[in-house]
């Protein structure tokens, strides 16, 4: 009856499998979600009867629906309990085909609860694709509502930069604290199945739980340093005594080491890397507009491992790796500024 790739559905439990193996006339290896167990053909049968049957009783489309109500932006609160600022997720849900709820995107939401007003800029940012910026001010005990993003986006490795500041300074407090986040898809879809079980309807990430304290400056004794042979330098000469940056910079190991033939490849990352890193910082400091890296295509580990340092500089306004008439899709430009 049943033969070795037959999509089959179990009675009892209604779960979708794959028969990978026939045991005897009676019985199958059946896997199901990447579990496998023996099961009695009478047990089984094809999903098309299945779905025949629950097409005479499938309900008409509905219009979309959250898992829970959505909050609205000034959400009166009856007791305001200190315990930080988060993005929270409210999985927008609709039915298939199958009259099976689906997640199709996600609503985020920056939730303060805490008892001050803070400036905010909100960035989102891809791989491979051009993400979102949003700046604004959210008040104490506020919900704000920032923007949409597709479900199916997690697998472009979404992550988030936050960056804070207090709307009222305060003199022994930090002049800004930024904050990073990137979703994972797996840890995503258990939060959701979570929400589902639990019958909830918002999932949240914790970005601050107070905005910190300025930290204290040491003090160091220059004339210490000078008598130790330091250079000690007037502050306001402090730029034309560090090297100057440069808007193109070739990270092939080749041009970096003469010798690197007889380097190993975990070798000519870290210098390749750690060149990046020097030459990055220094473009920040001398405020270059842009810059561009050759980093070569090969297996994509040093344009990867260049991309994730990127994402983690708030200086760096955006980056984009296409084609490029004079380095093919071997480089990544990279724009500044805020």
């Amino acid at each position: 009856m049943f033969q070795v790739g037959d999509k089959v559905v179990v009675k009892h439990t209604n779960d979708e499998g794959e028969v990978i193996d026939i045991i005897n006339e009676k019985m199958v290896m059946l896997e199901v979600r990447g579990v496998k167990f023996p099961a009695y053909t009478d047990q089984l049968e094809f999903p098309y009867f299945k779905r025949f049957m629950e097409q005479k009783k499938t309900p008409a489309p509905q219009p979309k629906k959250y898992i829970d109500e959505v909050r609205t932006e000034k959400k009166t609160i009856a007791q305001k309990i200190a315990d930080g600022v988060s993005l929270s997720f409210i999985p927008v849900m609709v039915s298939d085909e199958f009259g099976d709820d689906v997640v199709e995107e996600l609503k985020i939401h920056l939730v303060n609860r805490t008892h001050k007003d803070y400036h905010f800029t909100y960035q989102l940012h891809y791989v491979g694709k051009e993400g979102f910026i949003l700046k604004n001010t959210i008040k104490s005990f506020e919900d704000f509502y920032i923007h949409d993003i597709d479900f199916e986006s997690l697998n472009d490795s979404p992550s988030f930069t936050v960056e804070f500041a207090l709307v009222k300074p305060e003199k022994n407090k930090a002049p800004y604290f930024e904050t990073h986040l990137k979703l994972k898809p797996k840890q995503v879809f258990n939060r959701i199945s979570d929400l589902q079980r639990k019958g909830e309807g918002v999932f949240s990430y914790k970005l601050m739980e107070e905005y910190p304290d300025k930290k204290e400056e040491e003090t160091i004794d220059m004339s210490v340093l000078s008598k130790s042979g330091y250079k000690i330098y007037d502050l306001a000469q402090t730029r034309q005594h560090i090297e100057q940056a440069k808007s193109i910079i070739d990270l092939h190991i080749e041009v970096l080491a003469p010798d690197y033939d007889r380097m190993s490849a975990i070798e000519s990352l870290a210098l390749q890397l750690k060149t990046f890193e020097k030459y990055l910082d220094l473009a920040i400091f001398h405020h270059l507009p842009s810059m561009v890296v050759i980093h070569g295509v090969g297996s994509g580990k040093l344009r990867d491992e260049i991309h994730e340092i990127l994402r983690t500089k708030s200086e760096v306004r955006t980056f984009v790796n296409q084609y490029h008439p004079s380095f093919g899709y071997g480089a990544t430009e990279i724009y500044f500024g805020k």
